[in-house]
């Protein structure tokens, strides 16, 4: 049975990151220039993240998603997919990548037990696709959900970043790319953690607007009564049964039904997206702790779990940034592409 927190949340949900390193600059999570990235002789081994996620199983945890930066910058992620295929009690592998480098890797992720995807696309633009990410990969990134496709992988969620002024007027656009290619949209409000130093409130478009354009332009729309409460999407369907998700994380969080937790790739452990501090696993791996003595350390911490990171910040007065650049510089951990997202 999984532990729960303070506040009554379990432990069943781990994002895992393989790399901080990308090779998208997107305006919201990576703007700065001069990057501090973690030093590759504190990444952990294959072997490493297979015991810890090993770890987490036997405590409850049931899903897995691998995250980055992007995760197929790591050199043969496959392999480490088969590792995490194999850990008993986890029945759900997942991964969230930019899918620029999926149109090589999907075939042999999904041999390795890979069951599902997440692809980030925040327009259909190609132009602004450049601007937004200042990389010009855009077909790329499309010839990765067609060879996603090809390798067999269904039910997989195309995630687009909401910014005002950007990318906002292709909402419905989004939604219908989605419907022809079997992929379901999921907007996600802009948030303010991590690298978004460019972060104000009047560039978020919260999700009460984003269903208000959407219904004028697709009809209505109603709440799907399937989705999972847990997750952090809420599902609509449209008249035709096409679904939709809304991520909204900045006007109406859900820190309440959070089961989540973090795993960077050197091995910090965090229990909110949003806080100030992890508590680093490494040294204990690395020193040779037991299975039980990491299982207990995990265990307290997640017992002592009161994060409501989310739920804080709308009470910030004048609400901005989280956090500035100097101080983003001085502590990687920080970063979104650090820490998962």
């Amino acid at each position: 049975m999984a532990p729960h927190d303070r506040l009554g949340r379990p432990l069943r949900n781990l994002r895992l990151s393989v790399t901080d390193r990308c090779n998208l600059r997107c305006a919201y999570c990576m703007p700065e220039v001069d990057y501090v990235w973690l030093p590759r002789a504190d990444l952990l081994t294959f072997e490493e993240l297979a015991r810890l996620a090993r770890v987490f199983a036997g405590l409850g945890v049931e899903k897995l998603r691998l995250t980055g930066g992007e995760p197929l910058l790591r050199h043969e992620l496959d392999v480490l997919v088969a590792l995490l295929a194999a850990v008993p009690g986890i029945r759900d592998l997942a991964l969230t990548t930019n899918g620029i480098l999926l149109g090589e890797q999907a075939a042999g992720l999904r041999r390795a037990g890979l069951q599902r995807l997440t692809v980030s696309l925040d327009t259909l633009d190609p132009v602004r696709f450049r601007a937004l990410t200042r990389r010009d990969e855009h077909a790329r990134v499309l010839a990765g959900l067609a060879a996603a496709a090809a390798a067999g992988f269904t039910g997989t969620k195309l995630n687009a970043v909401v910014l005002r002024g950007v990318n906002d007027d292709e909402l419905a656009r989004l939604v219908a790319f989605g419907r022809e290619r079997g992929l379901e949209v999921r907007f996600i409000e802009y948030m303010d953690v991590g690298g978004a130093t460019a972060w104000n409130a009047t560039t978020v478009v919260p999700r009460a607007e984003m269903l208000e354009r959407l219904a004028t332009e697709l009809g209505p729309i109603e709440r799907d009564p399937s989705e999972d409460p847990s997750a952090p999407a809420e599902r609509y369907l449209l008249a035709d049964g096409t679904r939709f998700g809304i991520i909204a994380s900045t006007t109406e969080p859900f820190c309440a039904a959070c089961d989540r937790a973090r795993l960077t790739a050197d091995g910090v452990f965090y229990t909110c997206l949003y806080a100030p501090r992890g508590n680093e696993l490494r040294a204990a791996l690395r020193a040779g702790a037991a299975d039980d003595e990491l299982a207990a350390r995990i265990l307290g911490l997640w017992r002592a779990r009161t994060d409501r990171g989310a739920e804080e910040r709308l009470a910030v007065a004048q609400r901005q940034r989280l956090a500035e650049p100097a101080v983003l510089r001085a502590d990687p951990h920080l970063e979104m592409h650090t820490r998962g997202g």
